[in-house]
């Protein structure tokens, strides 16, 4: 799949090509667009205050080493979170709701906080390189608190999803939900679609709860 393919990328790029690469797939994401969107504004902010430093060697100090890595690797989950957002079943993910929307709040919280200690002890040496206003950047990324949550037609189709049985009503919600995510495939291609993905993601489950069924000594 082209999500594994672009996770597995994802460990040889660089932290700002990280950011360019969620700000560039955030826009074309079929669920939690709103999410995707508030991500990739937030990260935008992150990339910009990187590009300012990258052409010295602050990044090379020994004390950025761990965060850099830390940030690096929340930056990747990030990543992983948008690329969800575009490949995987739109029913599930509208069925896993809110657990994706805690998600967003706890990858944001993560890298501000791997960013936090990465720019930590540059501020000492920022009038050597001229960055005085890299504390000031670093502070409006901190203040940048974003709302994630779930839309009200997001939530009206998680309803639907989740109901044992539904009507021609709810039927009606699901098209309206899925319509505008397959534009170039009719509702029976879309749920077909939807059904394949379904099985990938049921058949991940399994293996994951397979690997974590702890074996009976005899």
């Amino acid at each position: 799949m082209a999500s594994l393919a672009s996770a597995q990328a994802s460990s040889r790029l660089d932290t700002l090509s990280l950011t360019n690469t969620i700000v560039s797939l955030a826009r074309n994401t079929k669920t939690h667009r709103h999410n995707c969107g508030q991500l990739a504004e937030h990260v935008g902010m992150i990339g910009n205050l990187l590009e300012k430093i990258k052409s010295t060697d602050l990044m090379k100090l020994p004390a950025t080493k761990e965060p850099l890595v830390g940030l690096e690797e929340a930056l990747e989950k990030a990543l992983q979170l948008v690329e969800s957002c575009r490949d995987k079943s739109c029913l599930y993910m509208l069925a896993m709701g809110w657990s994706v929307v805690y998600q967003f709040r706890q990858v944001q919280a993560e890298i501000d906080r791997h960013l936090s200690l990465l720019v930590l002890p540059m501020i000492s040496l920022l009038h050597e390189f001229r960055l005085q206003n890299l504390k000031e950047g670093l502070h409006a990324i901190e203040a940048d608190e974003r709302m994630y949550t779930l839309e009200e037609e997001d939530m009206e189709a998680q309803n639907v999803v989740l109901k044992p049985d539904r009507t021609r009503t709810d039927a009606e919600i699901l098209e309206k939900s899925l319509s505008p995510k397959y534009p170039n495939l009719t509702f029976s291609e879309a749920l077909q679609e939807e059904k394949e993905k379904l099985n990938i993601e049921l058949q991940r489950s399994r293996t994951i709860n397979d690997n974590l069924t702890p074996i009976n000594a005899e």
